[in-house]
C-alpha cells in the first residue's frame, strides 16, 4: 500500500468496485479499500436486465455466463389473495441478449467484481477500515486515514477519494448531509430456504412480488444455485420491529399472511438465521464536493421492490469514474466535476421511485392499470428491466398518478 494514490475508493461491493476498475483502466494509481475479509455476504441479489451494459464494460459478461448463477427471464406480481399475474418476459419486450440477467450470490459476485478491480490495477485490500476522511482547512478532500488488518494505522493521500461505503455513508454522515425518506420507513426481515419450490420454464429464474393479505407488507422470492431461495419480507418499520414480536415470531405471522408462499414452502427448509435492515431508504443533499464524490448506496437507496440497488450502484460507479477520469485529465477536481454527472442519473433514478410509490398505494393495481391501460405495458417494462434515461420513460405516470399517492420523487431531481 503506498502513501499516495490518485483515487481512493472506499467499500468493495459494486459501486466501489466499478469505479476502482474504470479509474485504473484509465491509467490513474486507485486504491480500493473493503472493511470485510471478502468474500463477504451482502444482501440484494436481483439484477435488473440494464446491469448488462456497465457488466459488459468491464469485460465481464463471458464470467458471468460461465458462472452458476441462476438466469433471471422475469418478473412476476402475485396478490394478497393469490392471485399470479401474467409475467412480465423481458425477451418479448427485447429480444437482444442483454434481456437474461442473473440472480446472484452476492459473496460471489462483489468478489468477481473486486478481482476485476485488480486485474485493471488497482491496489485492492480487504480487512481495512477507513477511519476517517481527511479534509483540510477549506472542506477539500486530501485522503484518509485507515486501520490496516495488522492493526498498523496509516493516513493515504488523494487527489480524489470516491465514497462506495454503502449505508455507512461515510461523508455524508461526517457532513450531515443524510436525508432519510419518512414515506418509505421500512423494515425487512429475510431469510435462505432450500428446495422451495420454483416454476418451470423462463419463469425458473423469476423474481417474484407477493403481498400479504392484509398488504401490510410483501415478500421478495429470489431463486439463488444450489437450489436456495431468497425469501425477505418487507414493511414499515414500526409493524416489522416494534409491535411486540421477536423477529423470528413477526416473520413467521407474514408468512402465515402470504397465501403466494404456501405451497411453494411446503417442503421446504429454512437455513441459517434470519437477517434484519431497518430504515434504509434515504438520499444524500450534495453528492460531490472538492475531492470527493459519493456512489453507490453511500449516495442514497431507495427501496428493494423493484431489485434497483446493484444497477444503480453499477451505474454510479460508471458514471462517476467517467467524471473524475475528466476531471483528474483536466486538473479540476471541482464538486461540479465530479459530480457533473448526478443529475442525469436522479433524473432516470425518480422514475424507479414513482414506482415505489405506486406499489405502496393500498388502493392501486396494476393489474387493474394495465386491463385499462394496456398500451403502458411496454413502458412499465422498460422501468423493470431498468431501461430508465430516455425521454418518455415516465410516461406511464401521467395517467397513473391520479390513483396513487404524492411522490416526493421530485427531490430527487
Amino acid at each position: 500500500m503506498q502513501n499516495e494514490y490518485d483515487v481512493i475508493v472506499i467499500g468493495g461491493g459494486p459501486a466501489g468496485c466499478t469505479a476502482a476498475a474504470l479509474t485504473a483502466e484509465a491509467g490513474h494509481r486507485v486504491l480500493l479499500l473493503e472493511r470485510e475479509k471478502m468474500p463477504r455476504f451482502h444482501v440484494g441479489e436481483s439484477l435488473m436486465p440494464e446491469c448488462y451494459w456497465p457488466l459488459q464494460r468491464l469485460g465481464l459478461i463471458d464470467r458471468m455466463k460461465q458462472s452458476s448463477f441462476v438466469k433471471k427471464k422475469s418478473v412476476q406480481f402475485v396478490t394478497a389473495s393469490g392471485k399470479q399475474s401474467e409475467p412480465f418476459y423481458f425477451l418479448e419486450h427485447d429480444p437482444r441478449e442483454s434481456s437474461t440477467t442473473w440472480q446472484v450470490e452476492r459473496a460471489d459476485f462483489d468478489q468477481l467484481l473486486f478481482d476485476r478491480a485488480a486485474e485493471l490495477g488497482a491496489d485492492c485490500y480487504d480487512q481495512t477500515r477507513v477511519l476517517d476522511i481527511l479534509f483540510d482547512g477549506e472542506g477539500t478532500a486530501q485522503g484518509v486515514k485507515v486501520r490496516k488488518a495488522s492493526g498498523e494505522t496509516r493516513d493515504i493521500a488523494a487527489r480524489v477519494v470516491m465514497d462506495g461505503s454503502g449505508q455507512q455513508s461515510l461523508i455524508a454522515n461526517r457532513l450531515g448531509l443524510r436525508q432519510d425518506i419518512p414515506e418509505l420507513k421500512k423494515a425487512a426481515i429475510w431469510g435462505y430456504y432450500k428446495h422451495a419450490s420454483r416454476d418451470d420454464g423462463d419463469n425458473a429464474g423469476a423474481t417474484i412480488i407477493m403481498h400479504t393479505d392484509k398488504k401490510e407488507s410483501w415478500f421478495w422470492f429470489i431463486p439463488l444455485s444450489n437450489e436456495i431461495t431468497s425469501i425477505g419480507c418487507v414493511g414499515d418499520n414500526d409493524y416489522m420491529l416494534k409491535t411486540g414480536l421477536d423477529t423470528e415470531a413477526r416473520y413467521q405471522v407474514e408468512l402465515e399472511r402470504c397465501p403466494g408462499l404456501q405451497t411453494r414452502l411446503e417442503h421446504a427448509q429454512r437455513i441459517g438465521k434470519l437477517h434484519v435492515a431497518k430504515e434504509y431508504s434515504y438520499w444524500t443533499k450534495q453528492h460531490a464536493g472538492q475531492g470527493w464524490v459519493l456512489i453507490g448506496d453511500a449516495f442514497g437507496f431507495i427501496d428493494p421492490i423493484y431489485s434497483s440497488g446493484v444497477y444503480f450502484a453499477l451505474v454510479m460507479g460508471e458514471k462517476a469514474a467517467d467524471a473524475v477520469n475528466a476531471g483528474l485529465a483536466a486538473g479540476d477536481v471541482s464538486a461540479e466535476k465530479l459530480g457533473c454527472w448526478c443529475d442525469d442519473f436522479k433524473g432516470g433514478a425518480k422514475w424507479i421511485r414513482k414506482l415505489v410509490d405506486a406499489f405502496y398505494t393500498k388502493d392501486f393495481s396494476f393489474g387493474g392499470f394495465l386491463r385499462d391501460n394496456p398500451q403502458f405495458r411496454g413502458n412499465l417494462t422498460d422501468l423493470l428491466i431498468g431501461r430508465i434515461f430516455y425521454d418518455g420513460a415516465g410516461d406511464i405516470f401521467e395517467s397513473m398518478s391520479p390513483m396513487v399517492s404524492n411522490s416526493q420523487a421530485s427531490s430527487m431531481g
